[in-house]
C-alpha cells in the first residue's frame, strides 16, 4: 500500500475519499481552487494546494497543474474521484510515466470505454446487445441529421464523451432536430472538450439498470449486483437504488455475466460502471460504461457491506480482490437521492448562495454524503449538490420511508433546494409500489413540485419568531438603560390603553399577507385575515421552539438570514421575506421590460439582434450555468429594443440582459420578471 494520496477532486467525494484514505493510515493531500479556499475538502485532508482560478477549466481540469502538486507534495497516489478527470486516458498515462498510481482503471480501459461510440462498436463486436443507433466517424451536422431520420423518432443525440446527462436532447421530429444537435454539440464540447454526437432510437418508457463491477490486477472480476436509475429528469439521475426492484433473479444473473465480460474486454482494473437500457419487454440493451466511480455508490455499499473506495485504493495498490462472487450476498436495499440547490418551482433552476443554516439527521439507516457545511458557498462554478441523502432498510419499502423521514429533517436555509421535491417523490404511491420508467418524473412533475403557498400556521409561526426576536432586542436594551425607572427601560409589552399588538407584512412571491400578533398572559395570538391562531411557546436548547399551535404542538426552527425568515415544520420549509415598513418603493423600471439573468452564468450565444421582431417561446439569449444551457426566451410576441450583451459575456445574478417591447405595449411595457427558462440536458 502506497503511503500518500492526492485527491484530484472537489465537494462530496473528495471528503468521503479523504476519509476513507486517513482511515488507512494514508497521507491525504487536498487541491482547491480559489473559489474551495475554505471548503470541507480542504480541511478534511493533511494538506491542501492551490491550484488555480475558481473555473475548472482553469483548476481542477488543468492536468499539469495538478501533477506538479502531487510531485512537489510527494504523492504516490491520485484518486480522481468521478468528474473531472477521472475519464481522461491522457491523464492517467501522464501518471503512470511520472510514476505515480492512478486509482482508477488502465488508459486503455478508458480509451476504450470512455467514448460512447468506441464503447459501443467494442461491444457489437463482442455481441453485447445495442439499442438501434449511428456511432460513426461523420460527425457533420448533416450526417447526424440523416441517421436521426433513418433510425426514425423519436431519437436521443448524446455526447460520444459525455456522461451524467450532459449533451443529451431527446428529439421528437425534424422540427427541433438541427436546434437539437447544435445544443448537444455545443455542451459536449462545453463539458468535454469533444462535441462528437452518437444517435440512437428513444426508447419510451424504459428503465434504467446499471452493474456494478469491479477488478483487480490478477486478473480477477466480479459484479457487486445491479442499480436501477430510471428515476431520472431530463437524463439526470435524482434518485438510486439497490437492488433494482423486480428484477427476475436470472435476468439479474444475464446482466451480471454480460457486465463482467464487458470489463474484461477492455483489461479492466477498478471500479466501474456498465449502464444498461431495459425495454418494456424485460430485454436490455448496452448503454456505456462509466470507468470511475459512480455518485450513487453507496447504495452499493450499504447492500454489500463493502467499502467501495477502500476496495479502490488496495487494488490500485496491487492487491488482489478478497472475494469471489459466490462470496457476494444482497443485504436489504438502499436508495439514494441527490439533495441539490434548485428551485423546482422555477423548472429547476440551479441556485447559488451562502448556506447560512444546515443540518441533517442522524439515525440508524440513514447515511449523510456531503462536502459542504454552515457558512459555505453554493458557487456557480461547480455542480450545486449538497447532499446525497442515502436510506438502508430491511426491504425496500422501510428503506423508502427511512428516506422520506430523512428528507423531512434536512434543514437547508440560505438556497432553495429540491428537498421537497424529492421526499414527494420518494412517498408517490408509483414510486413506493415500484418499479418505474425513465419517463416517470417528466410526465408527474406537476404532482411532484406543486407551488407551495405558506399556510396561516405557517405565517404565524414566521411573525411568533419575529416577535421573540424583538422582544430579546428590547430586553437587552432596558438591560443596558441607566435609568431602571425609565419606561423605557419595560421590556414587558405594556401599552396603554391597549394590548401589545405588532402588525407584520410578509412577502412570499408577488403576494404579501398581514399577520397580527397579540400578546397576552399566556402566550400570542396571530390574526391574518379573519382567522386567529393561539400560539404558546417553549424554547429548547438545540435552538427550536416547541409551539401549540391551537394545541396541537409542533417542533419549530425559524430561521433568519437577511429579509428572509425560513420555518423549518412539519417536514416543510416554507420561506417568506419580511417587508421592511420604513423602506422606500423602489423606482418604477426605467425604459422598456427588460429580461434578466436568473442566475450568475456565460452568455453562450445570442440568437437575435435589435430590432427584432419575435414569436413568443422564440430564444434570444443562451446562458451556461454549472454545465448546464439555459435558455432565455421570448415571453410574448414583441420586438427586442436592445442587446445588452454579447456572447462570451459573464453575467451576475439579476443583471439585464434584453431589453423587449411587448406587442402592443404603448411604453415598452413595465419591468420584466426573471424569466422562466427552458434548461438544456441537466449536469
Amino acid at each position: 500500500m502506497f503511503s500518500s494520496l492526492l485527491i484530484a477532486n472537489r465537494g462530496e467525494i473528495a471528503v468521503r475519499i479523504a476519509r476513507t484514505a486517513r482511515a488507512m493510515g494514508l497521507r491525504t493531500i487536498a487541491v482547491y481552487s480559489e473559489a474551495d479556499r475554505d471548503a470541507l475538502h480542504v480541511r478534511a485532508c493533511d494538506e491542501a494546494w492551490p491550484i488555480g482560478p475558481a473555473p475548472a477549466s482553469e483548476s481542477y481540469l488543468v492536468a499539469e497543474r495538478i501533477l506538479e502538486v502531487a510531485r512537489r507534495a510527494g504523492a504516490e497516489a491520485i484518486h480522481p474521484g468521478y468528474g473531472f478527470l477521472s475519464e481522461n486516458a491522457a491523464f492517467a498515462e501522464a501518471c503512470d510515466a511520472a510514476g505515480i498510481a492512478f486509482v482508477g482503471p488502465p488508459a486503455g480501459a478508458i480509451e476504450a470505454m470512455g467514448s460512447k461510440a468506441g464503447a459501443k462498436a467494442l461491444m457489437e463486436t463482442a455481441g453485447v446487445p445495442l439499442v438501434p443507433g449511428y456511432h460513426g466517424d461523420d460527425q457533420t451536422p448533416e450526417r447526424l441529421a440523416a441517421a436521426a431520420r433513418e433510425i426514425g423518432f423519436p431519437v436521443l443525440l448524446k455526447a460520444s464523451a459525455g456522461g451524467g446527462g450532459k449533451g443529451m436532447r431527446v428529439v421528437r421530429g425534424t422540427d427541433d432536430l438541427t436546434a437539437g444537435i447544435d445544443g448537444a454539440k455545443r455542451e459536449g464540447m462545453a463539458s468535454f472538450g469533444d462535441d462528437r454526437l452518437i444517435v440512437e432510437k428513444y426508447l419510451e418508457r424504459p428503465r434504467h439498470v446499471e452493474i456494478q463491477v469491479f477488478a483487480d490486477s490478477h486478473g480477477n472480476t466480479v459484479h457487486l449486483f445491479e442499480r436501477d436509475c430510471s428515476a431520472q429528469r431530463r437524463h439526470q439521475k435524482i434518485l438510486e437504488e439497490a437492488p433494482a426492484p423486480d428484477l427476475d433473479p436470472s435476468l439479474r444473473a444475464d446482466m451480471g455475466a454480460a457486465a463482467v465480460a464487458a470489463a474484461e474486454a477492455v483489461g479492466y482494473v477498478g471500479a466501474g460502471t456498465v449502464e444498461f437500457i431495459m425495454d418494456a419487454s424485460g430485454a436490455f440493451h448496452f448503454m456505456e460504461m462509466n470507468t470511475r466511480l459512480q455518485v450513487e455508490h453507496p447504495v452499493t455499499e450499504l447492500i454489500t457491506g463493502l467499502d467501495l473506495v477502500a476496495l479502490q485504493l488496495k487494488v490500485a495498490a496491487g492487491e488482489a480482490l478478497p472475494f469471489a462472487q459466490s462470496d457476494l450476498t444482497i443485504t436489504g436495499h438502499a436508495v439514494e437521492v441527490r439533495l441539490y440547490a434548485e428551485d423546482p418551482a422555477r423548472d429547476f433552476m440551479p441556485q447559488t448562495g451562502r448556506l447560512a443554516h444546515l443540518r441533517f439527521p442522524e439515525g440508524d439507516g440513514v447515511r449523510i454524503d456531503s462536502g459542504v457545511e454552515r457558512g459555505g458557498m453554493v458557487s456557480v462554478h461547480y455542480d450545486p449538490m449538497i447532499a446525497k441523502v442515502i436510506a438502508h432498510g430491511a426491504d425496500r419499502r422501510e428503506a423508502l420511508a427511512r428516506l422520506a423521514a430523512a428528507l423531512g429533517r434536512c434543514e437547508v436555509v440560505g438556497v432553495t433546494t429540491n428537498r421537497a421535491f424529492l421526499k414527494a417523490l420518494v412517498e408517490h404511491p408509483a414510486v413506493v409500489a415500484g418499479p418505474i420508467d425513465t419517463g416517470f418524473v417528466g410526465r408527474e412533475i406537476e404532482s411532484l413540485a406543486p407551488p407551495a403557498a405558506a399556510p396561516n400556521h405557517v405565517l404565524a409561526l414566521a411573525g411568533l419568531a419575529e416577535m421573540r426576536r424583538l422582544d430579546a432586542e428590547a430586553r437587552a436594551h432596558a438591560a443596558s438603560t441607566a435609568d431602571p425607572n425609565s419606561p423605557w427601560a419595560r421590556a414587558d409589552s405594556w401599552r396603554l390603553n391597549d394590548s401589545a399588538h405588532h402588525a407584520l407584512r410578509f412577502r412570499q412571491g408577488e403576494e404579501e399577507i398581514e399577520v397580527e400578533m397579540h400578546a397576552d398572559r399566556e402566550g400570542w395570538r396571530a390574526r391574518i385575515g379573519g382567522t386567529v391562531l393561539t400560539l404558546e411557546a417553549d424554547a429548547d436548547p438545540d435552538g427550536t421552539l416547541s409551539v401549540a399551535v391551537d394545541g396541537v404542538r409542533r417542533r419549530v426552527r425559524v430561521v433568519a438570514d437577511r429579509d428572509r425568515r425560513t420555518v423549518l415544520v412539519d417536514g416543510g420549509a416554507w420561506t417568506v421575506s419580511l417587508v421592511d415598513p420604513l423602506a422606500g418603493l423602489d423606482d418604477a423600471a426605467e425604459g422598456g421590460g427588460r429580461l434578466v439573468a436568473p442566475m450568475p452564468a456565460k452568455v453562450v450565444s445570442v440568437a437575435v439582434s435589435e430590432g427584432d421582431s419575435v414569436k413568443k417561446g422564440a430564444t434570444l439569449i443562451v446562458l451556461e450555468a454549472m454545465k448546464m444551457e439555459h435558455t432565455i426566451a421570448a415571453p410574448a410576441d414583441g420586438t427586442v429594443v436592445g442587446l445588452l450583451v454579447a456572447a462570451g459575456d459573464l453575467v451576475e445574478e439579476g443583471a439585464d440582459l434584453v431589453v423587449f417591447e411587448a406587442e402592443g405595449a404603448a411604453d415598452g411595457g413595465g419591468p420584466a420578471d426573471r424569466v422562466a427558462v427552458d434548461s438544456g440536458a441537466g449536469a
